[in-house]
Order: C-alpha cells, then structure tokens, then sequence
C-alpha cells in the first residue's frame, strides 16, 4: 500500500488546520479482497512484531486515539490489533473520572494503567480529554476542585499542555514509544453514522441524546483539536491526523503506522549467552535419553 503518511502527520509547531485537512483521501486499497488481504498482511506482521517486543523486554508502546463521537475508533482498535496476542496488549477506555480520580492531578489516573516493558498499551481516549472536553465545557473544571487561582488565571490550558508534552517527553526518556492518532472525520459523515445507529437495532445502544447535543459543538471542538494538535505533536510523540470518513482506509492508514514504529525499533530476541548454550545442550541430551530425562 502507498500512502503518504508525512502529509498526515502534525508537523511540530505547525498549524493542523483541521478545516482544510481532507477527511477521506484516495484508498490505498483497490476492492474489499485487497483489503481484506493488507490488513490481514499487516495483523500477522503486527502478531509477530509484538512477540519480538515481549521477548525484548526494552521498550514499551503506547497508541492513543482521539475523535469526535463515531470516528470509528473501536472498529480500528478492534480491527487493527485481532491477532496480537492479549496478553501482551493492555486497551483501557477513559470515561468520567471517578470521585478518587479527581482527588489526583489529571495525569494521574493514565499513569497507573501504563504499559509495561514489552507491551503494548491502547488508550481509546485519555488525558487528552482534559483539554478537549474540558476546553468545551469550561464547567467540568469547576467541579475538579482545583484552585480558583490556578483555573482563572487564564493559563490552565498552557499549563496542561506543557503538562503533557513533558510527561510523554519523560516516558520515551525511559523507552515508552508513543504514537497518538485524531480520526478525523466529517460532520456529514458523522451524521450518517449517527442514522445508521437509529436505524440497527444492534446499534441503538451506541446513540444516546447527549451525542446529538455534542454535535452542537461541532466547531468549538475542531478548534480546540487544533490547538491541541498544535501544541502536543512532538517529534517523539506525534499526532497522526487519519481520514476517518473510510473506515477501512483508516485501518490500513493506523496500522502500517504501529508497524513502522515498532520495525524502527530494532527489537530482536535476547541472544543466548555461552554459558546458557551449554546448559541447553546438556538439558537436551538429558531430554534425548529417557533413562537421564527421568
């Protein structure tokens, strides 16, 4: 598959322009089998990656996904990451922080479900919430009992981001690789997607009247996206802005993503020391000779 994947990469202290930022490019795919076949190509490559990393036990890797309501971020998820194997692979959706969770610094919370050496970590949503939907409903900060002087100073917003771009500077400092992805989608297909959800009985469940509301916002959060956007893609760990209007794009677009950075990695199997050669050695001749293999 081809795709330039620098076009929808945020650039450091580059504009994103969502507004002008295409939400459905060219498929890197030509018919359903071929992307059926490429995605099944990159699942295997994935499974066999992430079985390097366990065994490597250096690095770490973080995958953060974030989008408007029906981006379609489960599907990919879900789709993407079927043939890794689950205990190597750690996913956690945030919703609204708990009563204990608010009793903490709003990182707080992310930092005790972090992967480990050797696995990968899913966030669907995250910290990043908190200067998105926070931003857009400035009342939910009231309610987080911090200082008056530390939320009406008007520097909160530059203060989180600094917060972050600091702390995922700390995590790649001690080998977590982090990569984070906007779907970005389309209003209009928002809307269709939104239908479809009415119209499937099986979907019903994922539509309530508070996405409808959301939608109000639509532009307030494009603009506040961007700003995060702005201020959060690093060189270490950057924002991917993925067309999200196809589904099956997106998929192929964020999991030949997760395949670069981990090949970039250069995660190879721990090499067996002399000593521990003989010790194999010695245990198979054991193992050959049913008498000593007792």
């Amino acid at each position: 598959m081809k795709v330039d994947l620098d076009a929808i990469r945020i650039q450091p202290g580059k504009k994103p322009n969502l507004v002008k930022r295409p939400t459905c490019i060219e498929p890197v795919y030509g018919s359903k089998e071929e992307y059926r076949e490429l995605l099944a190509e990159h699942v295997s490559q994935l499974s066999k990656l992430q079985q390097i990393l366990y065994a490597d036990n250096r690095y770490s890797l973080l995958l953060i996904f974030q989008a408007m309501d029906a981006a379609g971020k489960d599907s990919v998820i879900r789709h993407v990451m079927s043939g890794i194997n689950p205990q190597g692979c750690q996913v956690y959706s945030f919703k609204h922080p708990s009563p204990r969770e608010l009793e903490h610094d709003f990182l707080w919370r992310s930092n005790c479900v972090l992967p480990e050496r050797g696995r990968i970590g899913i966030f669907n949503r995250s910290y990043y919430e908190e200067v998105l939907i926070v931003r857009v409903h400035p009342e939910i900060l009231e309610m987080q009992n911090i200082p008056h002087d530390l939320t009406r100073n008007g520097k909160v917003w530059e203060h989180r981001y600094r917060s972050i771009v600091d702390h995922e500077r700390h995590l790649h400092c001690n080998g977590t690789r982090i990569v984070k992805f906007f779907l970005h989608l389309s209003k209009e297909e928002q809307r269709r997607r939104f239908l479809d959800r009415i119209d499937d009985p099986d979907k019903n469940w994922k539509f309530s009247i508070a996405d409808l509301e959301e939608r109000k916002f639509w532009d307030k959060y494009i603009e506040v996206y961007e700003a995060c956007l702005l201020e959060t893609s690093t060189k270490d760990a950057p924002w991917y802005a993925v067309p999200a209007d196809d589904k099956k794009n997106a998929r192929l677009i964020v999991s030949r993503i997760v395949l670069d950075m981990l090949e970039s990695l250069s995660l190879r199997y721990p090499e067996t020391s002399p000593e521990r050669k003989k010790e194999l050695l010695d245990i198979r001749k054991r193992l050959e000779n049913p008498e000593n293999g007792k």
